[in-house]
């Protein structure tokens, strides 16, 4: 559903972040692990067309202590390698201001904000005045939680102090049922970003929305056909050895073939805009059918409670009651624009079910 929200002005810069010929690709491991995985890894996606960014996750966000949280500070030593022996633009996400000093004094190229950051306004603003004179490219992934305000607030505390180098990575939300994805993709999400700040790059991270290698062609397919600047997909030299996220990275070999098989400016990318937006309204009318039915059951139990208390009541007590209710119904109606025919049918057919449901009682009593 489109959101309502004020209209958004970024200072527009030179952006390094929006494709040229074709879609930008930022590859590289989930987890920097050595600097022999990285140097493997960066020579074999060097190779590849289309990849120009070498990513690897430095410090690691975990949801309990005890897990891998990344090799820190001297994974930075070894993307500045990478970047020395391959020539690729090198990135990685920062989660505080001590993260920010230490990216920089490196070299980083590129300097990510992963979504759990976003999530929390204090960390971004940090993050943001730290950066403040830097000249630096920053790409904001979306927040865990479906809310597109946090993610919009987040660019504009950068860009309001002075990054205007600015795009997304979208990279899925974390909802009730996210099946079969790893984070639901919710894809009327980004298409509204993109309608508010259409000249925004925008990049699909498919690994982390895909969750597994068998989704990462579909993901990455809706992707471009709506148009985004670019992807981010996770490669290792061998995912078996991985420390995380084995089983959604790639080889370079594979993804290779990946990006070949992709196909660019298939469809109009206006008709997917508007296709994506008719399956989440389409989402959104199924939840309100379900909710219906849960209301009319729910409110079944409630008429039957009630007229176990008023089963003395006389006839004509109970027609004006039903009466007061449709009256009272019908101007609600009214003053949401909805059709009172249709509003009076569906009335009837609850006191006719009201009226079964307590005959039936009556004749087993």
């Amino acid at each position: 559903m489109k959101t309502s929200t004020p209209s958004l002005h970024l200072t527009k810069g030179t952006s390094t972040l929006a494709k040229t010929s074709g879609p930008v690709v930022i590859a590289g491991p989930c987890s920097a692990e050595s600097e022999e995985q990285m140097l493997l890894t960066a020579k074999g996606l060097k190779k590849l067309q289309g990849v120009t960014i070498f990513r690897a996750g430095i410090w690691k966000p975990r949801t309990r202590p005890g897990s891998f949280q990344g090799v820190g500070s001297v994974g930075l030593e070894w993307l500045r390698t990478v970047k020395q022996e391959t020539g690729l633009r090198t990135a990685c996400e920062v989660a505080n201001t001590s993260h920010v000093a230490e990216a920089l004094k490196q070299e980083v190229d590129i300097l990510i904000i992963g979504a759990h950051t976003t999530v929390n306004s204090f960390m971004v603003q940090e993050i943001a005045d730290s950066l403040k004179g830097a000249n630096v490219p920053v790409l904001v992934k979306n927040p865990v939680s479906p809310e597109l305000m946090l993610w919009l607030g987040a660019l504009e505390r950068f860009n309001q102090n002075g990054i205007t180098d600015l795009g997304v990575i979208h990279r899925g939300f974390s909802t009730i049922d996210n099946a079969p994805y790893r984070n639901h993709p919710k894809w009327d999400h980004v298409v509204e970003l993109k309608n508010m700040l259409p000249d925004l790059p925008v990049y699909c991270d498919a690994s982390h929305i895909a969750g597994r290698r068998s989704l990462l062609r579909p993901v990455s397919q809706r992707a471009l056909d709506l148009g985004y600047d670019g992807l981010m997909v996770e490669s290792h030299y061998n995912p078996a050895m991985a420390l995380s996220d084995a089983q959604q990275q790639l080889m370079p070999q594979e993804l290779d073939m990946l990006l070949q098989s992709l196909k660019l400016n298939q469809t109009d990318e206006e008709t997917t805009r508007k296709g994506v937006l008719m399956e989440e309204l389409r989402k959104e009318i199924e939840h309100l059918d379900d909710q219906l039915l849960d209301l009319m059951a729910r409110r079944s139990l409630v008429s039957a409670q009630i007229g176990d208390l008023k089963a003395d009541e006389c006839s004509l007590d109970r027609q004006q009651a039903w009466d007061d209710v449709l009256e009272n119904l019908l101007k609600q109606a009214n003053s949401f624009g909805i059709n009172k025919e249709f509003v009076k049918t569906v009335f009837q057919e609850v006191r006719k079910q009201y009226a079964q449901t307590h005959l039936y009682a009556d004749m087993g009593s």
